[in-house]
C-alpha cells in the first residue's frame, strides 16, 4: 500500500505488465474529477479534490450517510479507461450508486444491485439527479442479494456487461462520520443497518467475506461479455492491531470466480502537489495512527487503494487477449 508518514511524501508510478502489452493510457476525465496524466503510469491521481468536493452538487445530500463511499473519481477513471460510450457497466454492491452516476455522466449505461433498501433508494435519487444535470446514459438499481445476482438480473443481460466496478465492504474502523460535541467526538452512520440484519457481507469475517465476494464475482463473470473487465478497489484494514489483507482475499476470490488477474493499479487517496503527496486521512485513521505511534508502533497513513483488475476469457479455451 502507498503510505505517508508525514503530510507530504514523494511517489512514483510503475507500469504493469498488462499495460505494457495493451500500450494502455488512463484517459483524462473532465470537470471535478480532472487529473494530471502521465503515459504508462498505473497510479491514478483520484484525490486531487476531497470526496465531499467531488460529490458536491453531483450527488444528493443523503449520500454522505453511507458508511463506505467510493470516491467518484475512482469510478470515473475506471469507466473512462476500460469502456467506450454506449457500453454497459455493472456494480453488484452499488451502495449510493457512485459507479452508476459516473457511468451515465460518461455516456454509458449501467445497473447495480444493492442489498439494503435505504441505499438503493438513495442510488435511485442520485441517478435521477444525474439526468437533471444532462447525463445521457441509462441506469437502474435492483434491490437484492448480489450473491444470487443471476436470479435477480434479466437473462437477456448475460454476456452484455463491459465492465464491473465495485468494492467489498471494509472493517468498521474505516466507516462513519464524526461530529464534535460537549461529550467529545460522536460517531454516526458507521453501520450498514441497525445490526439486526446480518445478511450484508460487512458482517462476515474475512473468510466469509471472500467466499461471498467470490459468489458475486462468479455471477458477474457470467454477465460479462468476452474480454470484459472487473475493477475492484480494496485496501487492508487493522483489526485489534493486526493487518487484514483484503486485496489478497479479493485476488483469490476473483480467480475462484474464473476471472484472470491482468492489472494491479493504485488509486490515490492523497492529492498530488508539486511532486509530493498530501494525505487526506479520515478522523479514524488519524486516531489509530497517533495511538499506534504513541505506543511505539511506526504505523503510517494509508495513501491509496489497490485497484485489482480482472478480465473474462475471450477464447473458448480460457485464454485471455489483452
Amino acid at each position: 500500500m502507498a503510505a505517508v508518514a508525514e503530510p507530504r511524501e514523494t511517489t512514483s508510478g510503475t507500469q504493469s505488465p498488462a499495460q505494457n502489452e495493451r500500450g494502455g493510457r488512463h484517459r483524462t476525465y473532465d470537470g471535478r474529477h480532472r487529473t494530471t496524466e502521465s503515459d504508462g503510469l498505473s497510479v491514478w491521481a483520484t484525490a486531487q479534490s476531497t470526496g465531499p468536493v467531488q460529490r458536491k452538487g453531483r450527488y444528493v445530500a443523503e449520500s454522505v450517510k453511507h458508511p463506505a463511499r467510493m470516491l467518484p473519481a475512482i469510478a470515473a477513471h475506471a469507466i473512462a479507461h476500460y469502456t467506450q460510450p454506449g457500453d454497459l457497466v455493472l456494480d453488484p454492491m452499488c451502495g449510493i450508486g457512485t459507479t452508476l452516476v459516473e457511468a451515465v455522466h460518461a455516456g454509458r449505461d449501467a445497473f447495480g444491485v444493492e442489498y439494503e433498501s435505504r441505499w438503493s433508494d438513495i442510488a435511485d435519487a442520485n441517478i435521477k439527479h444525474a439526468h437533471t444535470q444532462g447525463a445521457t446514459g441509462r441506469a437502474g438499481v435492483i434491490r437484492g442479494d448480489a450473491t444470487q445476482i443471476l436470479s435477480l438480473v434479466p437473462a437477456a443481460l448475460t454476456g452484455q456487461v463491459a465492465l464491473v466496478v465495485t468494492s467489498p465492504p471494509y472493517g468498521p474502523t474505516v466507516h462513519g462520520l464524526v461530529q464534535p460535541g460537549d461529550d467529545g467526538v460522536q460517531k454516526s452512520d458507521n453501520t450498514y443497518n441497525d445490526g439486526t440484519d446480518r445478511g450484508n457481507l460487512a458482517y462476515r469475517d474475512l473468510t466469509g467475506l471472500a467466499d461471498g465476494f467470490a459468489q458475486i464475482l462468479a455471477g458477474c463473470a457470467t454477465l460479462l461479455r468476452p474480454g470484459g473487465f472487473v475493477a475492484v478497489t480494496a485496501r487492508p484494514w487493522r483489526k485489534n492491531g493486526q493487518l487484514v489483507d483484503l486485496p489478497s482475499a479479493v485476488i483469490g476470490a476473483g480467480m475462484r470466480a474464473g476471472l484472470t488477474p491482468v492489472d494491479r493499479c493504485v488509486a490515490l487517496l492523497a492529492a498530488v502537489r508539486d511532486g509530493g503527496l498530501v494525505a487526506r486521512p479520515s478522523f479514524f485513521q488519524l486516531q489509530a495512527v497517533r495511538k499506534a505511534r504513541t505506543a511505539g508502533t511506526p504505523m503510517h497513513l494509508i495513501a491509496h487503494e489497490d485497484v485489482l483488475v480482472f478480465q473474462k476469457s475471450e477464447t473458448p479455451d480460457g485464454g485471455v487477449v489483452v
